[in-house]
């Protein structure tokens, strides 16, 4: 699946000072992306706070993405959560041809066992009609899915292609890299992690911070898959604070507030998130005044 390797971006959804979807920053956020080098956007992952848009809303950005992008770069959706029967619903109800995959995080809240872990996404993949990227984040769902359970679940299903991988756990990751089937991606989802990731044998990554520093991250990824540690680490080293700053507090009010500063979109999130401090906007305000 080589349309996700490289740098793909877990896309936020703006909003103006009303709380409402901010379509016009949507399209400045896209086209940034696509005119600076990623490969591919991810829609509807965690940061896109889907959990507090509804299903209307859901549907809209969906739609605004697809007509902006235009066919331009390769969509993921993110159609993830703890209620199995509800996502098989809702990937049946949902017109997925515009995209090329699905991210669906391990369920959280419920605390699977392996098992449970197991039989969620054979239900999944058993339905979805395009290929699946498993999304492992322990850090937000309270379990962690382990390495054994993923490759049963890559080697009983050849639409479950890959997996975001955000456990910030190094050794995992090695684990993965070191006893993954052949074409089966690890793509990384910690932002500060990712370069030893790429270097070890990773695919890629779906960022955050990508989305803001497009043209870096996706230079960085590319040096990383060539094997230029040097080079890529260069790049890494310059943006290793504001990895850091943007997840002080919560994602994606850190992004929000970086990307707020660059005129491509307001600050604001919804509760119970709340936007960054001022003294993180200030943080922030001073990377990218010496940056």
């Amino acid at each position: 699946m080589k349309e996700f390797i490289g740098t793909g971006v877990a896309l936020v959804t703006p909003f103006d000072s009303k709380n409402n979807i901010d379509f016009d920053a949507l399209e400045r956020l896209v086209n940034h992306q696509i005119e600076n080098g990623v490969d591919y956007l991810v829609v509807q992952g965690t940061t896109g706070e889907p959990a507090t848009l509804t299903a209307d809303e859901r549907a809209q950005v969906r739609e605004a993405i697809i007509k902006i992008n235009n066919g331009r770069l390769s969509l993921v959706l993110g159609i993830g959560g703890n209620n199995t029967q509800g996502i098989i619903d809702e990937i049946k109800a949902t017109d997925l041809s515009s995209f090329d995959g699905v991210l669906s995080v391990a369920p959280y809240y419920n605390k699977p066992t392996q098992e449970g872990f197991y039989q969620h996404f054979k239900a999944i993949a058993e339905v979805c009609p395009k290929p699946i990227i498993l999304y492992n984040v322990p850090g937000r769902t309270a379990k962690n899915m382990e390495p054994e359970t993923v490759f049963r679940l890559a080697s009983d299903f050849d639409n479950i292609i890959g997996i975001k991988e955000a456990g910030n756990d190094v050794h995992q990751y090695l684990e993965l890299i070191k006893n993954k089937p052949e074409d089966f991606l690890i793509i990384s989802g910690d932002d500060d992690l990712v370069i030893g990731i790429v270097l070890a044998g990773g695919s890629g990554v779906i960022s955050v911070l990508g989305q803001a520093y497009p043209k870096e991250f996706s230079t960085m990824i590319k040096l990383g898959l060539e094997g230029d540690a040097k080079e890529a680490y260069k790049i890494h080293y310059k943006l290793m604070d504001i990895i850091g700053l943007i997840f002080e507090e919560n994602n994606p009010a850190g992004v929000k507030a970086l990307m707020n500063t660059m005129g491509i979109c307001e600050p604001n999130v919804r509760l119970p998130l709340v936007e960054a401090t001022s003294e993180l906007q200030e943080k922030i305000n001073t990377f990218i005044e010496n940056y």
